[in-house]
């Protein structure tokens, strides 16, 4: 889920919000007219990027350089030194699709590992990209390929309809600058006009040692089913960490919010060993989209149908 911390590392936050009751959901895409040059609204006009935007950068480009040098950021997604059991495939799920890492309490959301219940898609996932003025042609066609073909992968593991659209969007990444994230609250309310004006500030607000973030909105608390997500990217971050966030945000707004220590190869582990949705990870998406688990499910609840599938898995890819 979110890895905050300011030592460095790559910290990034996902979060769920129950009682959005789909804050997403039905909302009309921008037409032409309202959209800035690169997406997002015009609002946002295209400056040259501030002194701390620049900052910014740098700071990133200095984390992935240092995260590099220690063997870290591994692209292999079936790695030979990482094995994967029945039994590590089982307890993994449990602690990412299960547990939470944050809480919100008096409109904040806080740090707090506590047990949840299995949230995911029902209604295929529509994602649109989102695109700050300040973002760069070529960036942009270099993101647009990654979602096309994340997006892919993304539908064969968790064999559920997931697609990138031009408009219509259910799921919304937004590619933004510093200097964009501080005024894109208008734009927020014109996608999600009934977003809470916490989770607005939230994002406005997300410090420099926030690498990327996602919130992602259910129908009810009483039945947690995904109706519409909003992942935040930032522009300032060399070209492998900004994948990197592609892949971990969009794969935690599918159901998989949190982090485990214990997970790998996995993306969903503070300790960054890894860049990319690794083969375990599809298995997780694999497991989460399975018919026999149904969502609301507990902890206790899902752990003997969770142990049985993992094991029909390993199985099957031994």
């Amino acid at each position: 889920m979110s890895k905050v911390r300011g030592s460095g590392r790559k910290a990034r936050r996902g979060l769920w919000v129950g009682a959005a009751l789909g804050l997403l959901a039905g909302c009309q895409a921008l037409g032409p007219g309202a959209m800035g040059q690169n997406g997002v609204a015009s609002s946002i006009a295209a400056t040259t990027p501030s002194a701390e935007s620049a900052l910014y950068a740098q700071y990133y480009a200095q984390t992935e350089a240092r995260l590099l040098r220690e063997g870290l950021l591994r692209q292999s997604t079936t790695p030979s030194d990482a094995p994967v059991s029945r039994r590590a495939l089982a307890r993994n799920f449990e602690a990412i699709a299960l547990y939470d890492e944050y809480a919100l309490e008096n409109g904040r959301f806080v740090a707090r590992q506590t047990p949840s219940r299995l949230r995911r898609w029902i209604d295929p996932v529509r994602i649109e990209a989102h695109f700050g003025p300040a973002t760069a042609p070529q960036k942009m066609a270099r993101d647009r390929q990654i979602l096309t073909n994340y997006t892919r992968q993304l539908s064969r593991a968790a064999r559920h309809p997931i697609d990138l659209v031009g408009s219509g969007g259910n799921f919304h990444v937004l590619f933004i600058s510093r200097d964009e994230q501080a005024e894109i609250g208008p734009y927020l309310r014109s996608i999600a006009p009934n977003i809470d004006a916490s989770i607005i500030r939230e994002i406005e607000n997300l410090p420099r040692y926030t690498f990327c973030s996602v919130y992602a909105f259910a129908r009810s608390n009483a039945r947690p089913e995904y109706r519409s997500a909003i992942a935040v990217i930032r522009t300032e971050h060399p070209d492998l960490m900004r994948t990197s966030c592609i892949h971990e945000e969009i794969a935690q707004g599918l159901g998989l919010p949190n982090d485990s220590p214990t997970a790998r190869p996995s993306i969903f582990n503070d300790d960054e060993e890894f860049a990319l949705l690794t083969a375990h990870d599809e298995l997780l998406l694999r497991v989460l989209y399975d018919p026999r688990l149904d969502i609301g499910m507990t902890p206790d609840e899902a752990r003997p149908i969770v142990e049985a599938i993992a094991a029909e898995l390993i199985d099957a890819s031994s």
